[in-house]
């Protein structure tokens, strides 16, 4: 039985964003789409649209991604009318159901959670996601403010700044997440923060529990059954060059930065050991395969 050539190779599609926007992402024909709606927290934020359409552009399934902003943030180097056109906000889709909801990381890190000025709407679209979506992934600061709100913990300010490629040391190859991870080293996650999770892993609250961690970054992977989402603590949409632009942004400003550690192959040059690709696709399809088989009623 032959297989078509578009069965084999599964597309990402923009329904809205600013690559969708200005022609810079061309839109492909879909075969039952998973709906995924992200909400981009970030500064850079076509760059981060970018890494996850390409990102999910090589899975195996099809997915369409909406992007959504925070309507109670005050922008600072985005137009307000123009991310008003280019993206929705909550009170646009509050109505509507989605297979997945991606929450980004944030630059607010060190703040408050409460202070943070969309902290109100971010509790209102965690809770309405947990029954608008079948599955949520927060990554870095999100991952730290769904903790805070599902399960209490806090966060602290770290001494200095986590800043590198880091390896599970330890993994649970039980939970579908952690398909395809073997030993050797193979999960490796970019992290990019100064703070982290206060966590006890011998008292976890309710069906919490650590997928994945390393000894310098701690827990790397966490999930949670009953709110049905994966909290990543380091960036796994991260493209080759991301940490090295961070890298040299911090020391144009005169920042206090080192280098990314288990990163560059050569500093002087700028050459990159691109280590954790693999890791971050088999991550983000081990995770649509929740959302595939929430679909059909599978019951994980």
């Amino acid at each position: 039985m032959s297989v078509s050539w578009e069965l084999m190779f599964m597309a990402a599609n923009a329904i809205n964003g600013f690559l969708h926007a200005d022609g810079q992402w061309t839109n492909q024909k879909l075969n039952h789409p998973l709906s995924i709606l992200v909400l981009n927290l970030m500064p850079t934020r076509k760059e981060t649209e970018f890494q996850f359409l390409t990102g999910f552009n090589q899975l195996e399934s099809d997915v369409e991604m909406t992007f959504m902003y925070p309507y109670t943030h005050h922008f600072k180097g985005t137009s307000r009318e123009k991310i008003e056109t280019d993206y929705v906000c909550w009170n646009q889709i509050a109505n509507r159901y989605y297979d997945g909801l991606i929450i980004t990381g944030s630059p607010v890190e060190k703040l408050p959670f409460k202070q943070v000025d969309y902290w109100d709407e971010l509790q209102r679209i965690i809770h309405w996601g947990h029954t608008h979506v079948k599955q949520q992934l927060h990554e870095c600061w999100a991952a730290q403010a769904g903790l805070y709100l599902d399960y209490g913990i806090q966060k602290r300010l770290l001494p200095n700044k986590l800043f590198g490629i880091f390896t599970a040391v330890r993994v649970d190859h039980e939970s579908p997440l952690a398909r395809g991870f073997g030993a050797g080293g193979l999960l490796r996650m970019p992290q990019s923060r100064h703070t982290e999770i206060i966590l006890d892993e011998a008292k976890l609250s309710g069906d919490l529990k650590v997928i994945a961690t390393a000894p310098q970054s701690g827990p790397i992977i966490l999930s949670s059954n009953t709110y049905h989402t994966t909290y990543v603590t380091g960036h796994p949409e991260y493209q080759e060059k991301t940490l090295a632009n961070e890298y040299y942004r911090d020391l144009y400003k005169n920042l206090p930065i080192q280098p990314p550690v288990n990163y560059f192959a050569d500093p002087v040059a700028g050459i990159v050991n691109y280590t954790w690709r693999d890791a971050s696709q088999k991550l983000y399809e081990n995770w649509t395969h929740l959302l595939v088989d929430k679909k059909v009623g599978i019951s994980l």
